[in-house]
């Protein structure tokens, strides 16, 4: 049985984050800072195991779990990959670009996995993925999924439930998650000095959602 994604919930969710607000996008030519208990470097290949407790800084970007293996490309691109302890959660979080006066915004992110690559700019989230958006300290946004990818470059969120196994059973997932999409989305801030809401002109009608044939009816 193939999964199908909640089509509408999603678009909404990508619709909450992007044009919000950006990431940082200077924290891709930051240098990346990283401290650990031990770590294993191969010069030869440009590979380096950190292992315990740790803690990778890249400009604004913060990444913290039991495990990072960092390699450098041909073209001097690094990428990371973050692991956490058994049955805990690595972390993610990057300040956003926000505009003046505006309160700071922050992403921030968990899952057993998280893949930074620093040639596409984007963030990978595997296994327990959670995201979430916080503007002026308060929790604003928050998706979940097995794997979330938030790409850097665009802005762009794309997230994915759990794969269903054979005989309807959700590979990996919980009960009562059922390997849907969830997202929890605060409204939008209305545009500053303005009013109360005009009323609608004779005849106008809100727009209505139209129903999509990606949409699962039945539940897993």
């Amino acid at each position: 049985m193939n999964h199908r994604l909640p089509t509408i919930l999603l678009l909404m969710a990508l619709a909450s984050f992007h044009g919000v607000g950006h990431a940082e996008k200077a924290d891709r030519a930051k240098p990346m800072n990283i401290e650990a208990d031990a770590l294993r470097h191969d010069e030869l290949k440009q590979t380096s195991v950190f292992t315990g407790r740790v803690v990778m800084t890249k400009g604004s970007i913060v990444l913290r779990g039991a495990r990072l293996d960092v390699r450098q490309d041909a073209e001097g691109y690094q990428h990371g990959i973050v692991t956490a302890e058994p049955g805990k959660r690595a972390f993610f979080r990057q300040k956003r670009d926000a505009a003046p006066g505006a309160p700071d915004e922050f992403i921030e992110g968990e899952s057993e996995i998280i893949e930074y690559d620093g040639k596409a700019d984007n963030v990978r989230f595997i296994t327990r993925a959670e995201l979430r958006r916080y503007r002026g300290g308060a929790l604003s946004d928050e998706i979940t999924g097995a794997v979330i990818v938030y790409n850097n470059l665009t802005d762009v969120f794309t997230v994915d439930g759990q794969r269903t196994a054979p005989g309807g059973q959700a590979a990996g997932a919980t009960a009562g998650q059922g390997g849907r999409v969830r997202a929890v989305l605060s409204p939008k801030d209305p545009p500053p000095h303005s009013g109360a809401s005009a009323p609608a002109a004779p005849g106008a009608s809100a727009p209505a959602l139209r129903p999509s044939g990606n949409l699962s009816g039945g539940t897993n």
